[in-house]
């Protein structure tokens, strides 16, 4: 009864200004295909092309699936922004969210946005035109009688639909009086949302037979990156945990994926992309087998040299959508508290245990028997590193100097550690670890190292099979360990003759 006493007002949104508004919501080209192909996975497409000519005058992208497609009435409703109600129950395999993906994703990308959809042998058309809109402030669509005139209609053979950008003014860069800059900011635009699509629908495009998806760009078939290489024998795989919340099942699994050095370079360079690994590990969260969030902590670890092989997967439904937070462009999310709680303790669990594996590996540096030459000392809370001035070459070598050299020699070698560029190798270890390597030693120097390290060696009680798998666990001596085995095996002849 109280409503009776007020008086209502008109709040309908201006459609000139609300729908200019949608272009910002924060897609990226990657981002705004992949919700485009949402629509084609929900549709039942088995295949999903994307063309896109970038030579002409009016550069152009099309996504065409071979989905169900829509009759006439249901591609007018899915061009209505806000479509669906977020709150509506949906299918297991609906990858849809507000019923704003289609029009959102495509506007923030260009200002005319035309689908063509068959159903049953039925073809429909409809057309929004931002221009057109901004004319006449209205919420209204163009209904397509005749399809001739729409770039890449002929590929629309069966039922599917034709999703086209045209007016690409947020793809362009900017370059609309440059056609060549142009193109080539599209391509490369293009090829950045390559990998974000082999990843992100990886699971799809890895199925066998029903429910597989193939993806291809200008007839060129992607293929899928799993990021936790699932597949790869060294790959460390925890058993799966769950959650069960009100809203549906979460599920959890831990996986260490393969060091640097059991891959060959391409697989590392793919599995760690462009960001390089140390920004790839953490969560990797899937919604309906699809990925909506790729390599973070989520603020309950730390992105470290010592984790960078971590990655762990959690699979939510649909059901949890509200819960978790999931954004229009299903680009980020946020943990709901049990969910939060629970994956802090797998956390802290799986990243203590690979912190312990790479720390076994680094004490070997301070093994007395293995003649290091760079000791690894704690000082005052502080690791440093130094030559190691009792390396048996060295010391060797200074025994053969005048006694007035042998103090400025060993001024050298502590003036090689004061030197070492910590603040570069620090950048250099964030931005590719694997990628930084020390030099080659040249053969006449591996030579005189041995010369002076195998007696050594020898003299410690270390067997000669104990001092063969020790050098050729050291850095500098596997690399050349061509070089170095002929050396090693006249040596320690000599040393059973005497």
């Amino acid at each position: 009864m109280e409503n009776k006493r007020h008086k209502k007002a008109d709040a309908t949104p201006r459609a000139s200004a609300l729908i200019e508004s949608l272009r910002d919501i924060g897609y990226s080209l990657p981002t705004a295909l992949s919700d485009i192909i949402d629509n084609s996975i929900t549709a039942g497409a088995s295949a999903v092309r994307i063309h896109a000519d970038t030579l002409t005058d009016d550069p152009t992208i099309a996504i065409v699936d071979d989905g169900a497609g829509m009759d006439k009435d249901t591609l007018v409703e899915a061009l209505r922004p806000g479509s669906r109600n977020p709150r509506e129950k949906r299918a297991d395999n609906d990858l849809g969210r507000f019923g704003l993906g289609l029009k959102s994703a495509s506007f923030s990308q260009c200002r005319r946005l035309t689908v063509l959809s068959r159903h049953q042998g039925e073809l429909s058309g409809a057309r929004w035109d931002l221009d057109e809109v901004a004319e006449t402030d209205r919420w209204e669509i163009s209904l397509i009688e005749d399809v001739a005139g729409v770039p890449y209609a002929d590929l629309l053979r069966g039922d599917g639909t034709l999703v086209l950008w045209e007016k690409l003014d947020r793809v362009d860069g900017g370059y609309r009086h440059d056609a060549r800059k142009r193109a080539q900011h599209i391509n490369q635009a293009l090829a950045s949302a390559e990998r974000h699509l082999r990843i992100v629908f990886h699971r799809f495009m890895e199925r066998s037979g029903k429910g597989r998806l193939s993806i291809s760009i200008n007839d060129r078939v992607l293929s899928p990156i799993d990021p936790f290489a699932s597949g790869h024998p060294a790959t460390q795989i925890d058993p799966e945990e769950t959650l069960t919340l009100s809203h549906g099942l979460v599920r959890i699994r831990s996986f260490t994926i393969p060091h640097h050095k059991a891959m060959t370079r391409d697989e590392w360079e793919e599995l760690g992309g462009p960001e390089g690994h140390l920004r790839s590990q953490g969560f990797y969260i899937y919604r309906g087998d699809r990925l909506i969030i790729s390599g973070s902590w989520l603020g309950l670890a730390r992105q470290t040299e010592l984790t960078k092989l971590c990655r762990i997967r959690v699979d939510i439904p649909n059901t949890m959508d509200a819960d978790w937070k999931i954004d229009v462009k299903k680009a980020s999310a946020q943990l709901p508290p049990a969910v939060k709680d629970r994956l802090r303790k797998i956390v802290e669990r799986f990243v203590q245990t690979s912190k312990r594996t790479y720390r076994k590996r680094g004490q070997k540096l301070t093994d007395e028997t293995r003649a290091p030459m760079w000791q690894r000392l704690m000082k005052d809370g502080a690791i440093e590193y130094q030559p190691n001035s009792d390396h048996p070459t060295l010391v060797e070598f200074e025994g053969r100097l005048p006694e007035d050299l042998r103090r400025e020699f060993r001024n050298c070698i502590s003036l090689v550690g004061a030197g070492l560029p910590v603040e570069s190798l620090h950048a250099d270890l964030l931005g590719q670890a694997e990628a930084v390597k020390a030099t080659d030693a040249d053969p006449d120097a591996l030579e005189q190292a041995l010369h002076s390290m195998v007696p050594h060696l020898l003299e410690q009680g270390i067997s000669e099979a104990g001092v063969r798998s020790m050098l050729k666990t050291t850095d500098m001596f596997r690399r050349e360990w061509d070089q170095v085995e002929p050396v090693l095996a006249k040596l320690l002849e000599q040393e059973d003759q005497e």
